[in-house]
């Protein structure tokens, strides 16, 4: 992105306003205060007595409950968004973790919930689970008589929710506020490290690969902290696992995803084995940006028109357009995030990095954090994260226990959204050179999306493993399973430098939810069959498809995206979408081979 715009996205004012949650830190205590009023007055009325109940009044219990869990939930929501823009901020810092004792609390109370569930005769759970009355509470039972087998007892359970707040959280909230806290000299020029990243993507190879050396300093820099926290964090969730019965690193996060094992190894299997692809698309970026070799600091250098600078404006435009043609419905609902400020749109010293979309409680409506800085990824990152946004916003209606989805569908809608906007924009292209340049951007997301993400995922599975069963990692056994794991996907095509193998230690998915990352994969592979099936019925599918994201995580997965036509337990499911992936590579091959000829 030119120097000169750097400032001049047009989203520098684009705030949240979070009044909608609570107009002021008052508002927020007298409601926290409320909510553990709520709490200790059902444990009083419930503890010991959950089996008892019939089934209407089961009904009821659970509905005060949910009441509790939006209450608390919206004032977490507050003290966290507040948090997020300013995390250098002692006085947010102090907020956000007073929010979180009082959340600690308050599900203690409730633990006695999960406790007796767990410890009722199957028989009696499953005649409850089927009643009537409890229909509208149905899948959340179906998952909690899943996970019955780990749960512990209610003192058990008391002891790890208390030691979490100065555990797990406190870890997560310190790498956090680490790396916003940390500046990165590009040329002279401090700059947080969203601003830093965003530079790779940069048409000037000389900027790259100085901010990828200023990059790498900086978190050589970190190492020692870092590390710690990696490791501290994977020594946590080894002995959650330990505790709880879960036979591995990733069987919990696979059960909270409502997909089995063996459909995650075959999705992985299926990646892993295709790496030829990825080799294949950087082998044909190389060629077309010039270059002898291809480094870490090139593998997101623009082409061409894909080098545009869109201000903020154009970009609301545009995802707003390429939703709105899909669905008005959908459109709506994407307007309101920028009439209504659920959106915090620009880079700012403090903010954490990235984006994400807070779906918040029911009661309230989604928000969005941007780092907006003007490159046309950002524009489809903004169409990503507006698909989070509308699917929360329209699985609203399903209440506490099911407006939020696993992770594996929670990426759908995401990636969709992607998709819309890409299609869209690619469509108004005429001259073969820009649309080679936006199928090659579209690509790069791609492999990161799909085969990046999986590779991560085994360096996660790397470094559980030698945590649980060799010790203590080192800087350099980090570095080692992540240039080992990274290598096996770009094989000759790319170069990895020294000061790449330091990049692990920046990425929050390992720290915050370990597990998560081969959701990615899983839901872009799962767009491209959605996507083939809109093509093929054309309007029709919009209201099928609006229709599971309202649905939110009211029943498995695999049931509600069967409703699509499509199969989510054929073992060739996956192996289609790489097929998908590979048609995308031919075209830009083809493309690039006509403009040569031309």
């Amino acid at each position: 992105m030119p120097a000169e715009h750097a400032e001049l996205t047009g989203a520098e004012e684009v705030r949240w306003d979070l009044a909608d949650l609570h107009p002021s830190d008052d508002a927020l205590w007298t409601d926290l205060d409320a909510a553990e009023a709520q709490a200790a007055d059902l444990a009083a009325r419930y503890r010991g007595h959950l089996a008892d109940l019939d089934a209407g009044a089961l009904a009821d219990a659970l509905a005060a409950l949910a009441d509790v869990h939006d209450r608390a939930g919206r004032a977490y929501t507050y003290a966290y968004l507040a948090w997020s823009t300013e995390t250098e901020s002692p006085e947010a810092g102090a907020r956000l973790q007073r929010v979180r004792e009082a959340y600690s609390r308050i599900g203690q109370e409730l633990l006695f919930v999960d406790v007796e569930w767990a410890r009722m005769d199957p028989d009696r759970a499953r005649a409850l689970t089927e009643a009537e009355e409890l229909a509208p509470y149905h899948h959340y039972l179906e998952l909690k008589t899943a996970a019955r087998d780990h749960v512990l007892s209610e003192p058990e359970e008391r002891i790890l929710s208390e030691k979490s707040v100065t555990g797990w959280s406190a870890w997560n909230r310190f790498f956090d506020e680490t790396l916003g806290a940390a500046r990165f000299v590009v040329r002279g020029e401090a700059l947080p490290l969203q601003q830093a990243t965003s530079k790779l993507h940069d048409a000037d190879r000389g900027l790259r690969r100085d901010v990828h050396d200023a990059v790498t300093a900086g978190l050589v820099d970190l190492q020692r902290p870092l590390s710690y926290v990696f490791n501290t964090v994977l020594a946590d969730k080894a002995s959650s696992d330990r505790l709880r019965g879960y036979d591995s690193w990733i069987a919990s996060r696979n059960e909270a995803n409502e997909i089995d094992g063996a459909s995650v190894d075959a999705l992985v299997e299926a990646v892993t084995g295709r790496y030829d692809l990825v080799a294949r698309f950087y082998r044909l970026k190389r060629r077309l940006l010039g270059l002898d070799e291809l480094f870490d600091y090139d593998r997101y250098a623009p082409t061409a028109e894909a080098a545009a600078f869109v201000t903020w404006d154009r970009a609301r435009e545009m995802v707003t357009s390429a939703y709105a043609d899909f669905d008005a419905e959908m459109g709506a609902a994407v307007e309101r995030f920028f009439a209504e400020r659920w959106i915090d749109a620009p880079p700012e010293p403090g903010k954490r990095g990235g984006a994400f979309s807070h779906g918040a409680v029911p009661s309230a409506h989604p928000y969005i954090l941007m780092n907006y800085t003007g490159q046309l990824r950002d524009v489809q990152t903004l169409a990503h994260e507006l698909g989070h946004g509308v699917h929360q916003f329209l699985a609203r209606d399903q209440g506490v226990y099911h407006a939020d989805t696993p992770l594996t569908t929670a990426e759908t809608a995401s990636v969709f959204g992607e998709m819309l906007t890409f299609q869209r924009t690619l469509g108004a292209l005429d001259r073969p050179e820009d649309r080679l340049a936006l199928l090659v951007e579209k690509i790069d997301d791609t492999m990161a999306t799909v085969f990046r993400q999986v590779t991560m995922n085994r360096f996660e599975a790397r470094i559980h493993a030698h945590r649980r069963d060799r010790g203590e990692l080192a800087p350099d056994d980090f570095a080692a399973h992540w240039t080992s794991t990274q290598a096996a996907m770009y094989g000759d095509s790319v170069t990895l430098t020294e000061g790449y193998r330091t990049w692990w230690s920046y990425i929050p998915h390992f720290v915050h939810t370990p597990g998560y990352v081969y959701a990615y994969a899983f839901g872009e592979l799962l767009v491209l069959a959605l996507y083939a099936r809109y093509q093929s019925e054309g309007p029709g599918f919009a209201r099928q498809y609006r229709d599971l994201l309202a649905a939110g995580g009211s029943d498995w997965p695999h049931v509600l995206v069967g409703r699509l036509g499509i199969d989510l337990r054929d073992p060739g499911f996956w192996d289609r979408g790489l097929d998908a992936i590979e048609v995308l590579v031919a075209e830009a091959e083809a493309l690039a081979a006509r403009l040569d000829e031309g």
